[in-house]
């Protein structure tokens, strides 16, 4: 889900070489230039391991032992290092965009003024809770219920406080070329519904550990320790009932779940304790026609709450999600509880990123399209662009071939199926049209920060609002330039691919197809599929929510897709934690259906060719190695956990080894024997 308020090189010359080396050696010094890693490279690789048994370690047992996780990390990998590299380069241009004294363009002023405001710790520091204060005083001053509405509006405008619910804007699942107004349950301070409701020990102690924390927070804001812990009490009581009736992430993965298009006048009649008339017109909103509840369960307990709690609950509850929606922008006491808790106790992070990396960060979530066009301009060259283009074309015809030749599918649910594959949007890079920041003011000083945060989120806020009513722009992307990621959008029908994303190691001209093709082409093959997993199945080549399929054929997809998850359920995530294949199922299937697109478009660009071994590979294990290599990596125990309930995809070694398992074309280039745990006996295929 998106358009929702709340808140998923080359250097040219030696001497230039000479520098990048120097620096990146350093990880406290900023970067001019991404440094080199090879697209595939045999040092990460553990000989030692047989392949047949475990590939993933095979393939990258000596960058996982080389590449410790650093202490402000949650966990470690190929991708978080890539990120991390583009994160220094950034901040050496940010450093320079926050220089005053030479002319700046107005994108380069703002980039560099909130960079600059955000390093000011000093100024920030000096400040205490001060820039807090108003909204808290909002809060003090209600003198009744029906307030909170007007309140809450501005809140969530500037995504200060994700209190009660969520609204912003989507398209209609039923018209996507529309966009209509959604209102989401939201309101909980815990990463999801299941640690407020699980019972084993392990989610006791979180939930007391997070009652320590919140009343930790109010100490913090000048409260007494007894009524700040009573305080805390009251918070987890409304979060508590709020989670209860909030969908499970599997759950929420049924696309209908999530569609109940009702009038304004009837959201009113679901809420008649909350006055939404004095939300929209606090956030300068006509009442649109219709509104997509997504979970109205969950907004018939928001009205029983109103009712029953009294106004100093609401307050408390408010409180608190004002501050936490707010703590990494104050002063250090608030910076570190809030790190304490949500990333030391629940990820297991050892210490703070530094300064410049939050900064960075922070700017590129903010003003991501104004950063991403000098990011372009530094690190992605027209090449890259159009033979990515080209691999994604090939994949997309082999795609075509697969489902033609598909036993089990009807010619009329092929068809369809063809026609939403032919309907696909290839993003590649960067958006064709960025984004226009005139009307945003940002100003340098560590006194500014927390208003340049919120003027930002209300400027993205209001852009997102004002679609409401509209036709979709589907030049619009969701994720920044440089992000070191990818993602498919069932209701755009569009596959999107930051430069970040096409960079070396994972995307990388220098060397031979096989690993681009197994690495960057599974990347792409994976996203494609994404359009018919067993959630992206259900929207038609418009992004309409429609059922295109005929019961059989439906039937038949199902059987497939429950092999995948019927094997992924027996993977252990960290102690004796299972995989939830319900929740993990989709990236599953695009895993496995994305690397065997990915292997058939190779094949076919490199047919005429005569592949040569290199480093005592074979192209076709040249190939598979570039798959793993993508993901090499390690995560926390505590962030395992949390991925267990929270993150659809599967750990590191299964989005590997669960797919070389089912492909008779990895087990014939590594001579696999029948009975080694990469081959599987029953092995699954769904495209």
């Amino acid at each position: 889900m998106h358009h929702i308020i709340d808140m998923v090189f080359r250097p040219a010359l030696l001497l230039l070489m000479t520098a990048v080396a120097t620096s990146a050696q350093n990880p406290e010094q900023p970067l001019t230039s991404l440094p080199y890693t090879p697209g595939l490279d045999t040092t990460f690789m553990d000989r030692k391991v047989e392949p047949c048994v475990n590939f993933y370690q095979y393939s990258c047992g000596n960058w996982i032992r080389n590449n410790p996780i650093p202490p402000d990390q949650a966990s470690w990998d190929v991708y978080s290092k890539l990120t991390n590299e583009n994160q220094r380069l950034l901040w050496g241009v940010l450093q320079q965009a926050g220089d005053s004294s030479h002319t700046r363009t107005p994108n380069e002023q703002k980039i560099g003024d909130f960079f600059q405001a955000c390093m000011d710790e000093a100024g920030i520091e000096k400040l205490g809770l001060d820039p807090l204060r108003p909204a808290l005083d909002a809060i003090g001053a209600l003198q009744s219920k029906r307030e909170i509405a007007a309140l809450l509006a501005r809140e969530h405008l500037q995504q200060s406080s994700n209190a009660l619910f969520n609204f912003g804007s989507n398209q209609d699942f039923a018209n996507a070329q529309q966009i209509i107004a959604f209102a989401l349950a939201g309101g909980l301070g815990l990463p999801d519904r299941d640690y407020y409701t699980k019972t084993d020990a392990k989610s006791q102690q979180n939930r007391e550990k997070y009652l320590e924390h919140v009343a930790r927070m109010f100490t913090l804001i000048g409260e007494d320790a007894a009524i700040a812990r009573k305080d805390a009490d009251v918070v987890m009581s409304i979060e508590t009932a709020l989670a209860k009736v909030s969908l499970t992430r599997v759950e929420k993965r049924e696309p209908h779940n999530l569609f109940h298009k009702i009038k304004a006048a009837e959201l009113r009649a679901l809420t008649p304790g909350f006055d939404w008339d004095a939300y929209f017109t606090a956030i300068q909103l006509a009442p649109p026609a219709v509104v997509n509840v997504t979970e109205p369960e969950f907004f018939r307990e928001v009205e029983r709450l109103l009712k029953a709690r009294d106004l100093a609950e609401w307050k408390t509850y408010l409180r608190w999600h004002l501050v936490r929606g707010n703590a990494r922008y104050l002063s250090s006491p608030f910076v570190q509880e809030n790190f304490n808790f949500y990333s030391k106790h629940l990820r297991g992070i050892e210490q703070l990123p530094p300064r410049w990396k939050q900064c960075v960060r922070l700017v590129d979530r903010n003003l991501g399209e104004a950063l991403g066009q000098v990011y372009v301009q530094k690190v992605f060259t027209p090449e890259a662009k159009k033979q990515t283009l080209e691999m994604t074309l090939q994949i997309e015809k082999e795609m075509g071939n697969e489902i033609r030749q598909l036993p089990w599918m009807s010619p009329q649910t092929k068809q369809q199926a063809l026609e939403k594959l032919h309907g696909v949007v290839n993003k590649i890079g960067y958006p064709d049209k960025w984004r226009d920041y005139t009307s945003l003011s940002i100003q340098s000083g560590g006194s500014e920060f927390l208003g340049d945060v919120q003027r930002a989120s209300g400027f993205e806020g209001r852009r997102q609002l004002n679609k409401i009513g509209k036709p979709v722009d589907r030049t619009e992307w969701t994720m920044t330039a440089p992000t070191v990621n990818a993602y498919y959008d069932p209701q755009m029908n569009d596959i999107n691919f930051p430069a970040g994303v096409l960079q070396p190691p994972l995307f990388d001209l220098k060397i031979d197809a096989a690993p681009n093709y197994g690495d960057t082409g599974g990347t792409i093959g994976h996203e494609l599929t994404h359009g018919f997993d067993d959630e992206g199945r259900q929207f038609d080549a418009r992004g309409n929510l429609r059922d295109w399929w005929s019961k059989t054929d439906a039937a038949e997809f199902e059987k497939r897709a429950n092999c995948v998850r019927d094997q992924y359920a027996q993977y252990t995530v960290v102690d004796d934690i299972k995989i939830n294949s319900k929740l993990t199922a989709g990236e599953d299937i695009a895993d496995l259906g994305g690397e065997l697109l990915a292997w058939l478009a190779w094949k076919t660009a490199t047919k005429t060719q005569r592949l040569e071994p290199r480093e005592g590979l074979t192209p076709e294990q040249r190939f598979f190695i570039g798959f793993a290599q993508w993901v090499c990596g390690a995560e926390r125990p505590e962030t395992l956990r949390m991925h267990a309930i929270t993150d659809p995809h599967s750990p590191y070694e299964y989005r590997v080894n669960g797919v070389v398992a089912n492909m008779p074309e990895f087990q014939q280039a590594f001579s696999c024997k029948v009975g080694q745990p990469m081959v599987r006996p029953n092995a699954c295929k769904v495209w």
